[in-house]
C-alpha cells in the first residue's frame, strides 16, 4: 500500500509551487508529485523524476512531513569537530601567551605544532588544514613577519627612500615642429 499525500494540497497547488521554485531538484520532485495528485502511479512519477519508486516514496514521506520546502536539498551536516569547547578555550590561551622554548621546543607557533600541542596536551589528533579552519573561525589569522636584516640599523630604511617632489610637473610634448634635443 503505497504512502498517502498530504490532502491539503491538489496537484494545481503543488504545480504552482514548481513553478516558482528557484530549485530545479524540488521543481522536478513537486512536478513528480503532482502527476501523483492527477492520478497517475507511482512508477510513473518515478519516470517523471528521473528515479526508482523507492526515492519517489522518500519524496512523499518528506513532502508530507515538511511539505514543498522539504524537497529541497540541504547541505550536509559533515563529521562533528574534533574540539570542543574546552580544547578551544586551551588553545586560544596557549596562543595567546606564546610557545615557552624550553618547554614546546619552538619559539613561534606554527600550524603543525599547535596539533602536536593538542595531541601532547588532549591527546587529540587533528589535520594541519582542519586545525588552520578551526584557528581562522576562532578569529586567528596567519601572520608571518617580514623578514629583515639582523644588523639593519634603525632609520636606514627611511634614509634610503627617494624624496619625491611634491607637484609633478608636466614634460613638454614634442611636436613635429619641434626638434628632438
Amino acid at each position: 500500500m503505497p504512502v498517502p499525500l498530504r490532502t491539503d494540497f491538489n496537484a494545481a497547488q503543488v504545480r504552482a509551487v514548481a513553478r516558482i521554485s528557484k530549485d530545479a531538484a524540488q521543481t522536478r520532485r513537486l512536478l513528480a508529485l503532482a502527476a501523483i495528485y492527477d492520478g497517475a502511479r507511482r512508477s510513473e512519477a518515478a519516470k517523471i523524476g528521473g528515479v526508482t519508486v523507492q526515492i519517489v516514496r522518500d519524496w512523499v514521506v518528506k513532502f508530507n512531513a515538511q511539505g514543498p520546502a522539504g524537497l529541497i536539498d540541504r547541505k550536509a551536516p559533515g563529521q562533528p569537530s574534533r574540539l570542543d569547547g574546552m580544547h578551544r578555550t586551551a588553545l586560544s590561551a596557549a596562543i595567546e601567551s606564546g610557545p615557552i622554548p624550553a618547554v614546546h621546543g619552538v619559539v613561534r607557533w606554527r600550524i603543525i605544532d599547535l596539533c602536536q600541542w593538542l595531541w601532547d596536551t588532549f591527546e587529540v589528533s587533528i589535520a594541519k588544514q582542519t586545525l588552520s579552519r578551526e584557528l581562522r573561525k576562532m578569529g586567528f589569522r596567519k601572520l608571518s613577519a617580514r623578514p629583515r636584516h639582523h644588523e639593519q640599523r634603525e632609520g636606514a630604511v627611511e634614509h634610503f627612500k627617494k624624496a619625491f617632489p611634491r607637484l609633478w610637473r608636466r614634460s613638454r610634448r614634442l611636436t613635429a615642429s619641434t626638434p628632438a634635443p
